[in-house]
C-alpha cells in the first residue's frame, strides 16, 4: 500500500486550484486504472489524504501522475504503508488471555 499526502497550496483559492487539476487532467489520471483507492480523505492542517493498493511495480507510474497532474497545486509527501490491523488484534488478544504477571 501507498499513502499519499496532497497538500494544497493554500496561497491560492480553491477556485483557482480547481481550475488547474482540470487543465492538467489530474482526476483522469489519478489514480492510474487499476490502482484500488482503499480510502481518499480530508484530515485539516494536512490536506488530502490518500490510501492506494497496488504492487511495488506500479509505483513509477502513480508517482508520474503525480508529477504530471497534481504538481503546481499540492506538494506530495509518500509513505509506504501496511495493514497492521490483523498483527495489532492478535497481540491483543495473546495479552488479555495471558495470566497477570
Amino acid at each position: 500500500m501507498l499513502t499519499v499526502f496532497l497538500k494544497h497550496d493554500q496561497s491560492r483559492p480553491l477556485s483557482e486550484l480547481k481550475q488547474q487539476l482540470a487543465k492538467q487532467e489530474f482526476h483522469k489520471v489519478f489514480p492510474p486504472a487499476g490502482v484500488e483507492v482503499l480510502s481518499w480523505n480530508i484530515t485539516m492542517g494536512i490536506g488530502q489524504v490518500v490510501v492506494l493498493r497496488l504492487p511495488a511495480s506500479r509505483l513509477a507510474e502513480v508517482n508520474l501522475a503525480i508529477e504530471n497532474t497534481a504538481w503546481g497545486v499540492y506538494t506530495t509527501e509518500f509513505f509506504p504503508t501496511y495493514n497492521f490491523m490483523p498483527i495489532a488484534q492478535a497481540e491483543q488478544e495473546k495479552a488479555r488471555l495471558s495470566p497477570p504477571q
